[in-house]
């Protein structure tokens, strides 16, 4: 069992897109999946065709100990499971501060899952957090989605410096798992720069897959679906579905 946090302190690089799809993708290629929906905002669970209001128990009884986990996780149509969460999840940050061992609380609930799933996906929240805390301790290692962009150059280092932290204090065995480059845009120069400085930096661990900018793997999520199942001919679901393929074949390399 692999636990990968999909994480980005930068919003709106893609993260819940890369979440949902890359589940619905791994789970076409016949792995079990579990999606943990670890934002407040439940941009995940939207996207997984379930209303945030039909979503309990949600993460959030999960962490402060009220439900287990075959209590709070739920089967898609996309033929993977996802641990739901809604606004309510907002609220653990507060009450999770006295308690012991806050930061272990999702790990130690996904110990129950042992041996069920290949994969566990964990989509974070765009801050560091005590939610994100307790994704990137549960995780083996983080796949971090990031734009072509100035910006994403300096949030990067900044991520980096996170998981540096993290690995000496909570979590020695967290690594990163590889680098998505997202709303790609081969047309721009400065985009096929960060590029390069990210493929010279980085190396191996930037994967080979370009997430282009699409229309349909835009609208998917109003719609409940993933893009494969919304549109498997699309550029965007060709994206993921190679996306996917690659981190098994690296999987088993």
């Amino acid at each position: 069992m692999k636990v990968l946090a999909i994480t980005n302190q930068k919003g709106g690089v893609g993260k819940t897109t890369t979440a949902v799809n890359l589940a619905a993708c791994l789970a076409a290629q016949e792995q079990r999946v579990l999606l943990i929906d670890l934002d407040p905002q439940g941009n995940a669970t939207t996207g997984c065709g379930i209303t945030k209001k039909d979503a309990l128990p949600t993460v959030y009884q999960l962490l402060l100990g009220m439900a287990s986990l075959s209590q709070v996780c739920l089967k898609t149509e996309f033929a993977f499971d996802l641990l739901p969460a809604n606004r309510e999840l907002a609220g653990a940050e507060v009450e999770l501060i006295d308690i012991p061992h806050r930061e272990y609380r999702l790990k130690n609930a996904l110990q129950a899952g042992h041996g069920t799933y290949d994969y566990i996906l964990i989509d974070c929240p765009p801050a560091l957090n005590m939610l994100t805390v307790n994704g990137l301790v549960a995780s083996d290692a983080v796949i971090i989605p990031m734009q072509c962009e100035y910006y994403a150059l300096e949030g990067l280092s900044d991520l980096v410096e996170t998981l540096r932290k993290i690995r000496t204090h909570l979590n020695p065995r967290l690594e990163i798992e590889g680098l998505l480059r997202t709303m790609y845009n081969p047309q721009s120069t400065l985009t096929q720069q960060v590029s390069s400085e990210l493929e010279s930096h980085f190396g191996q661990k930037v994967y080979r897959t370009l997430i282009p900018r699409n229309v349909r793997l835009a609208e998917a999520p109003s719609y409940g679906k993933p893009v494969i199942a919304f549109d498997k001919g699309s550029r965007g679901a060709q994206a993921y579905s190679a996306l996917a393929q690659e981190m098994l074949e690296r999987a088993i390399a």
